[in-house]
């Protein structure tokens, strides 16, 4: 039996793509072993969202060509997709496909074995039109499944590579994204996880069908618990969304907006397209509709020509508008991007001080959220704990709204809806005492 090996660097969306690459090889009769044995096949899916990316990605490429020179090392992601050259120079690379035509794979894997010269499959992502269909049935290690519904992004913010390496954006259609939901219920999944580049952008390149068409589309797959969206913009949430909100009991009471930076110089300078006033309006309407409603969001600090007097204006703006967790990046120069061309570039040690006031305003705010559900009921989906981290007797999961929670509970709750009271607040993992565990839907156990 052949064997593949995989190694993803990134975002979600990547380990979305390994998946589907993972099917198939399955299909094709490939056994999956781990990456430190030896494969048949080394399929590495790298990353460009920062010049560390794809230093790493560099650095496990060589590693797989070093553990069997004989196999055919692949490499495949957005690393690929803006640099084929520079990764086909690494002598042992076979084959080099970017962030498309990757259900081509199998057939340019025989290829290389019948006459061993290296392929670069990598063609122009900005003529793409056409959304990539790759299903995922599973996942391995997961209580939540990723459906991915978006590719690409149309912003050109100016510290992003992005849409040069995933080109423009592109929706699945919604009948394939439905069916696919129906089968990640029947899988037995409780919650789908909407999850693309640009996910808000959902619906943007087709005719009179929004992200809103589509989550009341999801809302009538029976069977379903819980419907997430992994990012969206404020300006995407417009009335129909809303709407969703109000109207869904499926829809998680979870948001995550990106702000990037909370003043208006800087977002100007990021080419981000609003105001720090229109970013919080937008969130008071969402907390109107959706009173305990969780928003999470990004942000990159010291970017070029953020002083500390923008800083200090950030950071008040973003007390005041609270979030229930941020995930903070210090900004990171990324070659071929206008933000890295800039004057008044940000000295690391600056950088460094601010990400770590930035990461403890966060942790004051997540702990805030969460003691505000103290003494309530919450739905709670436990994850596998294949690791065993959380220690006998206990289980660990997130409500809708986005909290961690421990609980005494047996491993065989995961994946099922369980309703607990929160007892104790925290801001990573907060404890809770089960209830009871609501009816799993029929279809799930069959």
């Amino acid at each position: 039996m052949p064997s593949v090996a995989f190694y993803t660097l990134g975002c979600k969306v990547n380990f979305y793509d390994t998946e589907a690459i993972w099917q198939l090889f399955k299909n094709e009769g490939y056994e999956q072993v781990d990456f430190e044995q030896t494969a048949d096949v080394y399929l590495i899916n790298t990353c460009t969202v920062t010049n560390t990316g794809d230093k790493k990605s560099r650095q496990i490429i060589r590693r797989a060509v070093r553990r069997n020179p004989d196999a055919i090392v692949a490499v495949t992601g957005c690393y690929a997709q803006t640099s084929p050259a520079e990764i086909l120079d690494i002598p042992g690379v076979d084959l080099v496909i970017g962030t498309q035509d990757r259900d081509k794979i199998i057939p340019y894997v025989k290829e290389i074995q019948a006459q061993r010269k290296p392929i670069n499959a990598v063609r122009n992502i900005m003529k793409t039109r056409e959304f990539e269909e790759l299903d995922v049935p599973n996942f391995a290690d997961h209580t939540r499944a990723f459906l991915k519904i978006q590719e690409g992004c149309n912003n050109f913010c100016t510290f992003c590579i992005i849409p040069w390496s995933r080109g423009l954006s592109r929706s699945r259609d919604p009948q394939s994204v439905v069916a696919q939901a129906r089968q990640l219920v029947a899988a037995g999944y409780n919650e789908i996880v909407l999850t693309g580049i640009h996910t808000g952008g959902y619906g943007d390149d087709l005719d009179n069908y929004t992200l809103s068409d589509l989550l009341w589309d999801l809302d009538k797959v029976e069977g379903l618990g819980r419907i997430r969206i992994s990012s969206i913009e404020a300006s995407q949430i417009d009335d129909r969304m809303l709407e969703v909100l109000k109207g869904s009991s499926k829809m998680c009471r979870h948001f995550h907006i990106p702000l990037q930076a909370g003043s208006n110089e800087v977002l100007k300078r990021m080419r981000r397209k609003y105001t720090i006033e229109e970013f919080e309006e937008k969130i008071k309407k969402i907390r109107a509709f959706m009173p305990d409603v969780a928003i999470t969001t990004d942000v990159i600090v010291g970017f070029p020509g953020e002083t500390d007097e923008l800083f200090r204006e950030g950071l008040e703006a973003i007390k005041r508008i609270g979030f229930s967790e941020m995930h903070v990046f210090p900004y990171s120069k990324r070659t071929g991007t206008p933000a890295a061309r800039m004057e008044d570039q940000i000295d690391e040690e600056v950088k460094h001080a601010r990400v770590q006031e930035m990461i403890d305003l966060s942790e004051q705010m997540q702990f805030a959220y969460a003691e505000k559900f103290v003494g309530q009921v919450l739905d709670v989906i436990p994850e596998r704990d294949e690791k065993g981290v959380w220690g006998e007797g206990f289980v660990t999961g997130f409500s809708d709204n986005y909290l961690q929670i421990k609980f005494d509970g047996s491993h065989d709750l995961a994946g099922k809806m369980c309703r607990v009271k929160l007892t104790k607040a925290d801001a990573n993992t907060s404890e809770g005492q089960l209830l009871r565990v609501l009816d799993a839907p029929a279809q799930a156990l069959a």
